[in-house]
């Protein structure tokens, strides 16, 4: 029998799911129509109420008024992480403080936390947009989810809530960390579907299997995984492992949090953004200039830029997210364009003797070969008196893999670096259980050269 498909090739009932907001059946005409006359409301609001962005225009020779089309967008100067730092807390609130009704901020590890804000009508629309994601993913009303994501001023856990509970979902807040009591709520409150980080899902897993528990056998049907990059190759491992389907969530907490995009459980192919709410850029993640001509066309890989077109309490006006990407016609969602995969940020690119790599690319060769498990760990050291850096690649072997074929591995991971990413390193192939497990963001990259 054959699938009715609209005019972009997709199923015809994927559209058709009950529930979808009309801003998800649109057509690109009407979504960029509305795009404009969104933006330049915003574009207008944030020069009118965030002394920041009238600085920046005014030292940039540019006016609201200047943009006239969606293209004229790439003219505006941008907004970045180190903006948000200086104007802490409150500086980029476009709001009085008794209409903002919740505050989050970053952890503030490299710096001063950045700190967003949300009127009630950002949580409304935030809540909406993270229920649309879900819904997308299979999340269904009337589903158990247990939310694996951190409370507190990390967006991750309440914006995920916020929308399960929109979605007409059961929410077990579990939070994130504490895996076996994590693992007995699972097993006691049987949930259909789980949100979590991807590598603290694999923890999860991992802890399933040492505990005597076959981690295929839970009610689990649905994962929405997010906040840390991942691979098709980790995807394939989570829903081998666990028998679910999983499937990508984005966001950041200076754009909204989580559910600026989300991906389709049917085509699994990128998450698309939800462009009603965001317009995104692809940019040249090292030319530091604004400009049209500095944008790229969809389909070309670069940064990440957005800005937000509904947000009340922080506008947000061409964000830098440092997150490498780019954009593709939308599928599931065809009005809306999809995210290739992100395969890395530009502050965690490694430059080794000239040549830039991810742990992403790693993730993505060791997942390739079967004796080799996830857990790996890269070291970033510059022996004495040398003026090369090196890197060692730290993998715990899998469970049933001899040492002598852990060392095979080892010198296939070494080779298979070498060719598809263009640098030598060293692989040291070490015990299972012996690297740290995620409780939520995992590290991957250890900098031990001195003075760094």
């Amino acid at each position: 029998m054959t699938v009715p498909t609209t005019q972009a090739g997709t199923p015809a009932s994927i559209l058709d799911t009950p529930g979808l907001d009309p801003e998800e059946t649109m057509s690109r005409d009407e979504l960029e129509v509305l795009q404009l006359r969104r933006l330049q409301h915003t574009v207008a609001y944030a020069y009118d109420r965030v002394p920041l962005y009238r600085r920046k225009y005014d030292d940039a020779g540019i006016h609201p008024n200047d943009l006239r089309e969606l293209s004229d967008l790439g003219n505006f100067p941008f907004t970045t992480k180190e903006d948000l730092r200086a104007e802490y807390p409150f500086g980029m609130f476009a709001v009085p403080q008794n209409e903002v009704a919740r505050i989050h901020a970053s952890s503030g590890t490299t710096g001063r936390p950045t700190v967003v804000g949300y009127t009630q009508q950002d949580l409304a629309d935030w809540a909406k947009l993270v229920a649309r994601c879900f819904r997308a993913s299979g999340i269904r009303p009337g589903m158990k989810v247990h939310n694996a994501y951190g409370y507190g001023l990390f967006t991750g856990g309440l914006g995920a809530h916020a929308g399960a509970e929109a979605l007409g979902c059961t929410v077990i807040p579990m939070s994130g960390g504490q895996t076996e009591r994590q693992i007995q709520l699972i097993q006691d409150f049987q949930p259909d579907a789980i949100l979590a980080t991807p590598t603290y899902l694999l923890t999860i897993a991992d802890a399933m299997t040492h505990m005597g528990i076959d981690p295929t056998s839970t009610s689990l049907k649905y994962a929405v995984l997010g906040a840390e990059p991942w691979t098709q190759e980790m995807r394939h491992e989570l829903e081998v492992t666990m028998n679910i389907k999983a499937c990508d969530i984005y966001g950041l907490s200076e754009v909204m949090g989580p559910g600026v995009a989300g991906e389709s459980v049917e085509t699994q192919d990128g998450s698309h953004i939800w462009e009603d709410h965001f317009r995104p850029e692809i940019i040249d993640p090292f030319n530091p200039l604004a400009g049209k001509e500095n944008v790229l066309g969809d389909g070309e890989h670069g940064e990440l830029v957005f800005t937000s077109l509904t947000k009340e309490a922080l506008p947000i006006i061409r964000y830098r997210t440092k997150d490498l990407t780019r954009l593709l016609p939308g599928t599931a969602r065809p009005a809306h364009r999809r995210m290739g995969r992100i395969t890395g940020r530009s502050d965690d690119m490694i430059i080794l003797r000239g040549v830039n790599m991810f742990p992403s690319q790693i993730e993505e060769i060791a997942l390739r070969i079967p004796e080799l498990s996830p857990h790996f760990q890269l070291e970033l050291t510059r022996p004495e008196g040398q003026r090369m850096d090196q890197l060692t690649v730290r993998i715990e072997r899998r469970e049933s893999v001899t040492l002598e074929l852990g060392a095979t591995a080892g010198h296939s991971l070494r080779e298979q670096i070498k060719i598809h990413v263009g640098s030598s390193c060293t692989v040291d192939v070490v015990d299972p259980g012996t690297l740290a497990r995620s409780n939520g963001k995992l590290r991957r990259i250890y900098d031990l050269r001195s003075g760094s």
